[in-house]
């Protein structure tokens, strides 16, 4: 049942914008929005805080769960990298990679044997991804096609990045394979990028038929390449600024890597009990897990006064 909203009369609320991670945080293990968390997001937006949702995720592989929270305020999505009107598609900001870095990571990734999932700004270049693959046709892991295909996302492919109609609308280079050999990749991205990106490199968000680990240990991870400008935090930063929202106003609520500089960055900085330890260590506070419903825990807290 979903009732009226409750008021808080009494509470002097510290924070105006709330700044929600979505895999690990506002979504369960099942990648759904339990009914507590939506009611929460909307108890926030009711009470006058500025809500906005910042995921690693591109903009169509989260517009189901988008639509579950009715969510209209700007969002922060590809990790930061653009900022998107989640009504029309339109992009508000981005950060694009420039192409001299794009050329190398993708040369690194195709000499790896891994297809290089070069993300794109799709309210320019009409489509999601560019997968290179080589001239001797990497295939895509068997999580990305799964991906790619439940997510609906808009995918062209070429032997060469030469190919790309669209070379100056790509915000993110990527790839997806096992734990162990993306560790080796990482480090020959962060030597190809001279300090001009940043590399992230986690566990994987995947179906439950593919989850399981490999024999030696082993599990699906998601390497990221973005320009040294691009993030979680940047984009906050870029939002609170038009709004006049200043960083002590903000709270943030997230679980891993990419959202470290944003629980770092906010007056508030929370923590999922499922979080990474480097998120744990950055944060002012820690909730329960996601599969418990930590978010609406945060929510009750920040709007009740008592953070």
């Amino acid at each position: 049942m979903s009732g009226p909203l409750p008021t808080y009369p009494h509470a002097v609320r510290n924070y105006d914008l709330l700044a929600i991670d979505l895999d690990g945080t506002l979504l369960d293990s099942r990648g759904a929005v339990s009914a507590r968390n939506a009611r929460a997001v909307r108890e926030a937006r009711a009470a006058g805080m500025r809500v906005v949702i910042c995921t690693g995720r591109g903009l169509v592989e989260c517009r189901a769960i988008l639509a579950k929270i009715e969510q209209a305020e700007p969002v922060v999505v590809a990790g930061g990298s653009i900022i998107a009107d989640p009504v029309n598609g339109k992009t508000l900001h981005r950060f694009a990679v420039d192409l001299s870095l794009v050329e190398r990571a993708v040369r690194t990734l195709v000499a790896r044997r891994h297809p290089a999932l070069v993300l794109k700004d799709p309210a320019e270049a009409g489509y999601d991804y560019l997968v290179v693959h080589g001239e001797e046709k990497h295939p895509l892991d068997p999580v990305t096609e799964w991906w790619f295909e439940s997510m609906d996302v808009r995918v062209r492919y070429a032997a060469r990045l030469a190919e790309d109609a669209h070379p100056e609308h790509t915000v993110r280079v990527g790839a997806c394979g096992l734990s162990g050999a993306l560790s080796e990749i990482t480090r020959d991205l962060l030597a190809v990028a001279r300090g001009e990106a940043l590399v992230h490199n986690f566990p994987a968000v995947v179906a439950p038929e593919h989850a399981s680990r490999t024999a030696d240990g082993q599990s699906l991870h998601i390497l990221e390449l973005f320009s040294a400008h691009a993030n979680k935090w940047s984009a906050i930063q870029h939002l609170a600024g038009k709004w006049e929202i200043p960083a002590e106003r903000i709270a943030a609520i997230g679980d891993e890597i990419n959202d470290v500089c944003m629980i770092e960055g906010a007056g508030l900085g929370v923590a999922m009990g499922n979080a990474i330890p480097a998120v744990r260590e950055a944060a002012d506070r820690r909730v329960a897990r996601n599969d418990e419903d930590g978010v609406a825990e945060a929510v009750g807290k920040v709007l009740a006064g008592e953070w």
